[in-house]
């Protein structure tokens, strides 16, 4: 099972869920605490799907369709590169992935999806869905966030789904080794 590099130099903790389960919607919700903490955080998604960042009529998307292989874009705000893999019918492989992003000025690579790989990660549950649990399967999950309660033979720190704040709180602690005194008393809708 693929993995990070061995001397890759900043923690990764993925996020594990079945679709539908409310990834993206705990990461929006969750970043703004981890960054209020004087985090510097990089992510990594993984989509299931063809996708774009840009669109037809724009240059950078004209351009790429006409044979760029990769495209980079920059403006005074941000850039972003677009690579065209060449073995389209393989998933990317997150030990290249995390080797692309500039880790000097990050301090944190939260990961969602990539649920196989052996890294660090959370497991988030929502009872309505009704399916399996990952953890007794996956020995790299280290927590488990659910809007009920885990199975009784679970012995993994369980965090409230629909509490960011708790989660942030586990990361700093129990991740980072770090304190969260601004988190002390912060409540989430």
């Amino acid at each position: 099972m693929p993995t990070t590099p061995p001397d890759f130099p900043l923690p990764l903790l993925g996020f594990a869920a079945w679709s539908g389960t409310g990834k993206t919607t705990l990461l929006k919700r969750l970043l703004p605490l981890l960054q209020a903490e004087g985090l510097r955080v990089g992510m990594i998604k993984h989509a299931h799907h063809d996708f774009d960042i840009d669109h037809p009529g724009k240059d950078s998307y004209e351009l790429r369709k006409a044979g760029a292989r990769q495209m980079l874009v920059a403006s005074a705000k941000r850039w972003a590169l677009m690579v065209e893999n060449e073995t389209a019918d393989e998933d990317p492989v997150l030990a290249e992935l995390v080797t692309r992003l500039d880790t000097a000025h990050l301090d944190l690579i939260l990961v969602e999806g990539f649920r196989h790989e052996a890294i660090p990660k959370i497991e988030l549950h929502r009872r309505e869905l009704d399916r399996p649990w990952l953890y007794p399967e996956d020995e790299h999950v280290i927590a488990v966030a659910s809007d009920g309660p885990a199975p009784g033979d679970c012995a993994l720190p369980q965090l409230d789904l629909n509490q960011p704040a708790v989660i942030a709180r586990f990361i700093l602690e129990a991740v980072l080794q770090r304190e969260a005194p601004a988190l002390d008393g912060v409540e989430c809708d």
